[in-house]
């Protein structure tokens, strides 16, 4: 089948209410209108997808009355979020940028994008503390994207957010197929003298109100909790923290139960050993429906390899080891010398959602899938990912996300096959289009002006100025730099 142009899923805003419209088109037609005939035809996406964190901002790239544009490429390529500068008002720095920060399997996003610079101190409330004054230099946004209800929603009042890396997202059991969801962010009390308890903020889509629930924290106060990002898994939120536990509950409960689980025997590292790079060589994530742990991290100088475990199931403390390779025997097959890939440490960036055996590095320009029990490679690709927010590539700016299988509704195909470049077919509600390789859908919502678009390829742009981005990777656990042995 022969390639084509990609087809955009278009929203925009209806009238007073709010509503939405979905448009379908293609980049060589004009947009349709409500009174033209339904398109007989419509995009296939991806069974999942690579998605960057770090949103774009341009606007050239997004039709007139459109907000949000989201193209879908099959991995091992790099599905982005762009957003116009009106979302996202201020210059993207290192330390201020639009992300993604929790995503669900049922089509849901969370998109993290401050309203501006502020103009005065704010009082920030935190529960079971004295009311006290925090300066805060950006005004908090969060946007809800609902990829199958072609929505999209700005998260009321989120100003007591503490840490997005501790914000997660789940669809609500209640609330029907990707329709309505729970956001929650757990905020420990260090050194308090409530050093048993924490505080679970919930945002219920439902009554679209914050309420606060207080958990029995069964963690030492004394520790600091790292923010590794949250999971959505089970009917239940966990949270990571890639030195020595995840923490589990149900949000939508009346009285949460918060539990932990302790990492594999022999992985928990002591107090802030690699804090802020350990995400370069670990993560967490959901394969093959159960949670995984992936390691790659070393200590007193022991052979790089690549380790994949697996949590027996939601409430046990078990782990298995699935399967391990040292990154000689990868870089000695065959498949990597015909990719033409450097022997050099990767750096550690997903595990594909769909095999528990085949996780994804980031080595020099390209992303690069592998086979761990077969120690081949299987998937490799340029990696096209939105810089800043770092020199430091990790895991923490790729997401894998599972696409929803939607049969009587929604965006995506009940049924997608294939790999790669494959082209893949699908049929949409009340649609026939074929189409190939790469979907997009756009997003426009109401209410909400500098821009500053950066490519993942070591040349940055911002205005009329260029740059070399300095390309150097550092810190614990190993280089990137470093060769295989």
């Amino acid at each position: 089948m022969a390639f084509r142009f990609p087809t955009r899923i278009l929203l925009a805003c209806g009238g007073g209410g709010g509503g939405l419209l979905a448009v379908l088109h293609n980049s060589h037609q004009r947009p349709q209108t409500d009174g033209d005939k339904p398109l007989a035809s419509s995009p296939a996406a991806p069974p999942w997808v690579i998605l960057g964190t770090v949103a774009r901002v341009s606007s050239p790239e997004i039709p007139p009355g459109a907000d949000i544009s989201l193209a879908l490429a099959t991995p091992p390529r790099v599905s982005t979020l762009t957003i116009p500068p009106r979302v996202f008002p201020e210059k993207t720095t290192p330390d201020n940028f639009p992300s993604v920060v929790a995503t669900d399997p049922s089509g849901l996003l969370l998109l993290h994008a401050d309203q501006g610079r502020a103009r005065d101190p704010s009082a920030a409330h935190r529960p079971g503390r004295r009311e006290c004054q925090s300066w805060r230099d950006f005004i908090p946004g969060y946007f809800h994207l609902d990829a199958v209800a072609a929505s999209a929603l700005r998260v009321p009042n989120p100003e007591r957010i503490m840490h997005p890396g501790h914000l997660g997202l789940l669809a609500s059991p209640q609330g029907g197929h990707g329709h309505h969801y729970m956001l929650a962010e757990l905020q420990p009390r260090y050194g308090s003298t409530h050093a048993a308890t924490a505080t679970l903020l919930c945002f219920s889509s439902e009554v679209r109100k914050w309420v606060t629930k207080v958990v029995t924290y069964p963690l030492p106060s004394r520790r600091l909790l790292s923010p590794n990002g949250v999971v959505s898994h089970s009917g239940m939120l966990w949270w990571v923290d890639l030195s020595w536990c995840l923490l589990a509950c149900d949000p939508c409960a009346d009285k949460p139960l918060l539990r932990a689980v302790p990492l594999p025997p022999g992985q928990a590292l002591e107090p802030r050993e690699a804090w802020g790079v350990l995400d370069k060589y670990r993560c967490v994530g959901v394969s093959a429906g159960k949670l995984r742990f992936v390691d790659m991290y070393r200590r007193n100088h022991d052979a790089p390899k690549i380790s994949v475990w697996t949590l027996l199931d939601e409430d046990s403390m078990e782990w298995k080891l699935e399967c391990e390779a040292t990154f000689q025997d990868i870089c000695d097959d065959e498949t990597f010398g015909a990719a033409g890939l450097p022997r050099k440490l990767p750096v550690l960036a997903l595990i594909d959602p769909t095999d528990p055996e085949v996780v994804y590095f980031f080595l020099e320009e390209h992303l690069v899938g592998v086979d761990v029990r077969r120690r081949k490679v299987v998937a490799c690709g340029a990696c096209e990912l939105v810089a800043p927010p770092s020199e430091f590539l990790a895991s923490r700016f790729v997401r894998a996300w599972q696409l929803p299988h939607a049969p009587s509704s929604g965006f995506f195909p009940d049924d997608t096959t294939g790999s790669g470049s494959e082209c893949m077919e699908s049929a949409f509600p009340a649609s026939s289009l074929t189409y190939v390789c790469q979907v997009s859908f756009i997003i426009s919502f109401r209410g909400l002006p500098q821009r500053f678009c950066l490519s993942s390829r070591s040349r940055v742009t911002g205005g009329n100025k260029e740059r070399k981005r300095k390309r150097t990777h550092s810190g614990h656990g190993g280089n990137r730099d470093e060769p295989c042995p």
